[in-house]
């Protein structure tokens, strides 16, 4: 625990001392320990703020400021069907509060609840919010209204041509519904009004350039340089586009014309067209130095599949196939994952994944499905945590320098949940979760024996690389899937889904934050 941190706890343990010792608490007293608290959860330390809070609430503090404190810490602690309740506490003492109306709506939609009457209440008393536009456009495709969603957002965007996350949920809701070849053309009309302004082209590009449109891509980035001249993002923009694309001649100029530029995306366009030109040495060379350091996740990965092809014993001291992988039974009963399945089934509304997930020949949920309201998923998620907990406390002894072994095992959050539903000949792409400390699936049904097809059909593959590096290289092992079955691994290991003949393969992933001291 930092000074910081430690000076904090210090003060809230002599704050709730105070508070339970006194019969009658004052004004200034309880101030003073909502003050502690609020810095306690700026400091992201919400479970030393909360027995206060708690404390208070129990001794009759009646402060929309109290339950809206409690309903931050009780959401970071992920327990939100609590939050909601302190939220909607706060929101009956102050109606008219924009804040407290925000909080409810904002826990309401991570809960799967109704939540787009109360953020168009929201954007009505702002004053018309960008932020809170976003958010009640989202609530509306959650709630089956995705034409009003979609015209809020075209609506306000032709006031506001600047505003990029409005263009990238509209990108986004305009994918889903199957219109791919036009999701980005609100951009394309901003860069005609607003042509000097690099955001919205590399915006553009990106977005493109993600559903692989390499010569629309390409003309984009044209276009832009006309406005812009050549700027560092533009090179860069081109040299991923000339490696992605695996265009030889321009990968060899834009490397050399990028040379000076630093930056987490530029090695990764280095590494990548180096393992595809089989130079491992100039590889490992870009890869070395950025293993330590908030970026080190996107850099693992790499680590693995160069040491793989250099014959490296780093390889196997990275990944341990055969020892840090595991499956568990969830203790789920047939029933419970009956119930499950068609819980899950009903969240699978849209009709194509994003242009981003790795999901093939399926669908993928949005939000966090773990964190919803729904008995079901509230029971899944416990006696998932309970497994990852016990998982966690049979770990090899720490070790300093390794991603996974030298994190602390404390307490285990939830970094992301979704269920993917994958259908006649779907897979996953290999790919790895940067953001994960533990990464997950839990199989909640799978295709009968003779719909599968023979295996390793469906099954899960660990430490295939991406097929566009041309690695050659295959599975270091494979786990079949079984109904309530939980495989677990480390976030910095490829992996993917072998395609299978037929039937409907539905399953439950999450990844797990990396814990803190």
């Amino acid at each position: 625990m930092s000074q910081a941190s430690d000076a904090l706890a210090q003060a809230l343990r002599a704050s709730y001392a105070a508070c339970a010792a006194t019969p009658d608490l004052h004004a200034e007293q309880v101030e003073n320990g909502l003050n502690i608290c609020q810095d306690s959860l700026r400091a992201g330390q919400a479970h030393l703020a909360l027995p206060l809070l708690q404390l208070l609430a129990q001794r009759g503090v009646s402060r929309p400021r109290l339950f809206s404190l409690l309903g931050h810490g009780l959401r970071l602690e992920q327990r939100l069907l609590e939050a909601r309740e302190a939220f909607a506490k706060a929101k009956a003492m102050v109606p008219d509060d924009i804040g407290a109306l925000t909080d409810l709506a904002q826990i309401q939609f991570e809960l799967g609840l109704p939540a787009a009457e109360l953020f168009g209440e929201a954007v009505n008393r702002s004053g018309g919010r960008l932020d809170l536009i976003r958010r009640y456009a989202a609530a509306l495709v959650a709630e089956g209204r995705a034409e009003d969603a979609l015209a809020t957002l075209k609506d306000s965007l032709v006031a506001h041509p600047e505003w990029l996350d409005g263009h990238k949920s509209l990108a986004s809701f305009l994918w889903l519904e199957g219109e791919g070849a036009n999701s980005a053309d609100s951009l394309a009309e901003a860069c005609q009004k607003l042509p000097n302004r690099p955001e919205l082209w590399m915006t553009w590009f990106q977005l493109v350039a993600q559903a692989r449109n390499w010569a629309k891509a390409r003309a984009i980035l044209d276009e832009a340089e006309v406005r812009l001249g050549a700027t560092p993002a533009l090179m860069v923009a081109r040299l991923f586009l000339a490696t992605e694309s695996m265009d030889q001649a321009e990968s060899v100029k834009w490397l050399a014309a990028t040379r000076h530029i630093s930056g987490d995306g530029v090695s990764l366009c280095r590494i990548r067209h180096a393992i595809r030109l089989g130079d491992f040495e100039a590889a490992e060379r870009e890869i070395s130095p950025r293993l330590q350091g908030p970026s080190a996740a996107l850099f693992w990965p790499y680590a693995s599949i160069v040491w793989r092809l250099m014959g490296d014993d780093r390889a196997e001291w990275l990944d341990r196939p055969n020892l840090l992988p595991a499956t568990r039974d969830a203790g789920l009963s047939n029933a419970d994952l009956q119930n499950l399945a068609e819980t899950l089934r009903a969240l699978h509304i849209a009709q194509r994944p994003y242009p981003e997930q790795s999901v093939r020949g399926g669908t993928q949920t949005d939000r966090s499905v773990l964190l919803r309201h729904e008995p079901i998923l509230v029971k899944t998620r416990q006696a998932l945590m309970e497994v990852l907990a016990d998982y966690v406390s049979h770990l090899p002894p720490p070790e300093p320098d390794h991603p996974l072994l030298s994190a602390p095992r404390g307490n285990l959050a939830i970094e992301g949940s979704w269920s993917v539903r994958l259908s006649r000949q779907g897979y996953n792409v290999p790919h790895t979760h940067p953001k994960g400390w533990l990464s997950t699936a839990f199989y909640v049904s799978i295709p009968k024996p003779d719909e599968m097809g023979p295996a390793p059909a469906g099954f899960l593959a660990l430490g295939t690389p991406p097929v566009e590096l041309a690695t050659g290289l295959g599975a270091m092992r494979h786990i079949a899937p079984a109904p309530g079955r939980l495989a677990i691994f480390p976030s910095t290991l490829w992996h993917s889904t072998e395609p299978f003949d037929d039937g409907e393969r539905l399953v439950i992933a999450f990844d797990v934050r990396r814990p803190e001291r």
